[in-house]
């Protein structure tokens, strides 16, 4: 079976497996003060443009998203996230559960937008009863989107104004993000991305390693006793010297990016051969996710041999489906795939 269903089916590059085999025996102090956590902060500040940049390493996106926005959020305080955003419909009401209300703006691509921001803000604040309501304090975003779409520099720049302007946080989800860096579509890098917000992470669950994300905050009011967050959170790795390890092999000699730039690649070959045999795409994606448009019963005929995934239904007959590359994905398997559409 080839699985083009996410970009997390495989285990973790070879460089990372090495690393943690070379190092197994090595004793460290626990809980991410070791010394291979601390080089990893140093090589992603240095990769952000940020000396001193407050980097904390998680186990995955979920727990990262909700330690996060607990901690940056007072107790009336909401976050506004597009209404497919992944915080909204795919972390089983994770954010919720802190006490913090997600406040959903519609979308068409999965983008928030700032003009949309901007006018649910000015609408809780000259509503006479907004004290009664949720107030919103935080922008949720994620590059790339669920569709696989980015964000280009001048709606991140209009963002972080309309955030300046009404006092909120911006905060940036990066389980993909190595994967929107690389698109040739992009005109966002990662020095502009640690400019421009109060906090992101750093996907490397989706992007080469075992498990975990760097989550780089830039705001000191969530960085003071972020820790003590993590801990309540049930963050705290006592072997975090294993997510310090796989960030620092992630961030040695481009590895993060020659990886993320493989999986991209695969993916703008299929969408080129899609595109060519007359079929349609649901997003105009240019990252490792692909969404076309296909007739279920070519997908069923192609079932015993590839596994994709069901996004949603366009009628009896038709679906779009979601095509993922990773990392590891191989170009004999998209030459495969290719043959048998």
């Amino acid at each position: 079976m080839i699985r083009f269903a996410c970009d997390y089916d495989e285990g973790a590059c070879p460089e990372i497996l090495a690393a943690l085999t070379a190092t197994n025996l090595e004793q460290n102090p626990g809980y991410g003060m070791d010394p291979h956590c601390a080089h990893a902060r140093e090589l992603i500040a240095q990769a952000c443009c940020k000396p001193g940049a407050d980097v904390h390493f998680l186990v995955g996106g979920t727990q990262t998203n909700q330690t996060l926005i607990a901690a940056a959020l007072r107790p009336y305080q909401g976050v506004i996230a597009a209404q497919s955003g992944h915080i909204a419909v795919h972390e089983s009401g994770a954010v919720e559960a802190t006490g913090h209300k997600v406040i959903t703006l519609e979308d068409e691509e999965g983008k928030v937008r700032a003009e949309a921001v901007d006018a649910l803000v000015r609408a809780h604040w000259q509503d006479a009863d907004h004290e009664h309501e949720v107030q919103p304090a935080m922008v949720y975003i994620s590059h790339p989107t669920e569709g696989g779409l980015l964000y280009s520099l001048k709606e991140l720049q209009a963002l972080r104004q309309v955030c300046d302007h009404h006092g909120l946080y911006l905060y940036l989800d990066g389980a993909r993000l190595g994967y929107g860096l690389v698109s040739p579509q992009s005109d966002v890098t990662l020095p502009d991305i640690a400019r421009l917000t109060d906090a992101f992470y750093i996907g490397g669950t989706k992007v080469g390693a075992l498990f975990g994300e760097a989550l780089v905050i830039n705001a000191p009011a969530i960085s003071r006793d972020f820790r003590y967050m993590i801990k309540r959170q049930g963050g705290m790795l006592a072997k975090g010297r294993l997510l310090g390890i796989q960030f620092e092999t992630l961030f040695t000699d481009s590895l993060y990016t020659r990886l993320a730039k493989n999986a991209v690649d695969l993916a703008l070959s299929i969408r080129t051969a899609l595109m060519d045999r007359g079929v349609e795409l649901y997003f105009d994606s240019y990252t490792n996710q692909q969404f076309p448009i296909l007739e279920k019963k070519t997908v069923a005929a192609l079932s015993d041999k590839y596994t994709f995934s069901h996004w949603m239904d366009i009628d009896e007959s038709k679906a779009v489906y979601r095509i993922c590359t990773s990392w590891a994905t191989t170009r004999e398997a998209v030459a495969a795939l290719l043959r048998d559409l």
